[in-house]
């Protein structure tokens, strides 16, 4: 038998490797995801335009911030798009990959038609869908047979973007619901037949309950990514569209940054941003961490 101490430096050497292969992985997350939330911290105390000297404000920032009501209004209009956004894709998306299961003719291309607009850059798929929408010569007014102008009128601005990031962000959805779907047991199924139990009735007490895990992960990942959005609103609205109706709060930290060279009012904004979006995800959290079931 091996005596203590060979066990001990054994077990030294196996932590040394592991460690060793966790580097990189390690000094990845430092690097990017940690440094930067304390730089952030930093520079929200700080006053930069970018090319001149870093002058410490303290507090001042934060009282601008609170004080400045444009923070709160692109909060209040991306807190409205994530309403529109989160319920549409998600209830899409689960349409989705219950068609997707079926394996029905053509499956195989509709999978892969949804999944083109998420691996398509937000950038370019908000150029396209403004050529698509284009008062005088898009696609979908010539069918309509009007003009309408989706992207400049105050009242169909937001509804437009929020349409196009449902568009490109189902593919995803459903790709994950689809994979929740197929760990589901067959038997758990045939019980419930075998209990009476109808296609509603089986919707909502054995296959919802059980893609709750998957549920979670889909409306954590999809507030996140609706409450950051950016790229697309961007594009197919720049400068927070008409009357600043798309103004969301990923733009509207780029604009104080890059535009107005306020770079300690961008990270006080960022903050909040992030700080809401932890809240957010520990409540959903809490909430599917007493609901969830798994099945076996």
């Amino acid at each position: 038998m091996k005596s203590a101490r060979t066990l001990n430096a054994q077990r030294r050497i196996e932590s040394t490797v592991g460690y060793t292969f966790l580097a990189p992985s390690l000094i990845a997350l430092f690097l990017f995801l940690i440094a930067p939330i304390f730089l952030i911290i930093w520079l929200s105390f700080h006053e930069w335009n970018l090319l001149g000297p870093i002058t410490f404000v303290g507090f001042d920032n934060y009282e601008w911030l609170f004080s400045n009501s444009t923070l709160w209004r692109s909060l209040g209009i991306t807190i409205l798009f994530v309403a529109l956004v989160i319920p549409i894709q998600t209830c899409l998306g689960l349409l989705v990959a219950f068609a997707m299961r079926r394996n029905l003719p053509g499956t195989v291309w509709l999978r892969v038609l949804i999944l083109m607009p998420w691996v398509s850059a937000p950038l370019a798929v908000g150029v396209i869908w403004r050529w698509i929408l284009g008062y005088s010569d898009g696609i979908l007014n010539q069918l309509l047979g009007q003009r309408i102008d989706w992207l400049n009128d105050p009242s169909l601005a937001l509804p437009a973007v929020a349409t196009v990031a449902v568009w490109q962000s189902v593919g995803y959805v459903a790709l994950f619901f689809y994979a929740g779907l197929e760990a589901i047991d067959p038997q758990v199924y045939d019980a419930a037949m075998l209990d009476g139990a109808g296609p509603i009735r089986t919707l909502w007490s054995v296959t919802l309950p059980l893609l709750r895990p998957t549920m979670f992960f889909v409306l954590a990942t999809g507030v996140i990514s609706s409450f950051q959005v950016f790229d697309i609103a961007y594009a197919l609205t720049p400068n927070g569209g008409p009357r600043g109706t798309t103004d969301v709060i990923a733009g509207r930290i780029y604009y104080e940054a890059f535009e107005k060279f306020s770079v300690g009012h961008a990270s006080v904004m960022a903050l909040i941003l992030m700080l809401i979006l932890v809240l957010i995800t520990v409540g959903q959290q809490q909430y599917f961490a007493r609901r969830t079931s798994y099945a076996n």
